[in-house]
């Protein structure tokens, strides 16, 4: 399962997904940190069909969790080479320019 949450912003779809069991967790590294908050990722639970097709829509989009990326990788949003690890956490962003 996935959390997912889509926001409409001056025109674009910034959609924010993440695997469902990382929401609450912390993951540092150097200088880097994400915070998988259920106020940005929501509290719905989607399955995978329901966050590929929010994920085609997206202008924008920021993926976080092993399931998650690697989903956004089969569906060619997201380029495996560019996927950065915090603490070992998986996490992409996409933009369409």
């Amino acid at each position: 399962m996935f959390r997912m949450k889509v926001y409409n912003v001056r025109g674009e779809t910034l959609v924010a997904v993440c695997d469902s069991e990382l929401v609450g967790k912390v993951f540092s590294e150097g200088k880097l940190k994400i915070e998988i908050k259920e106020s940005f990722y929501g509290t719905e639970e989607f399955e995978e069909k329901e966050v590929t097709s929010a994920l085609k829509k997206a202008t924008i989009a920021n993926i976080t969790g092993e399931r998650a990326v690697n989903l956004a990788i089969k569906i060619g949003i997201v380029d495996k080479d560019r996927v950065l690890r915090i603490s070992g956490c998986p996490h992409a962003q996409m933009v369409l320019l």
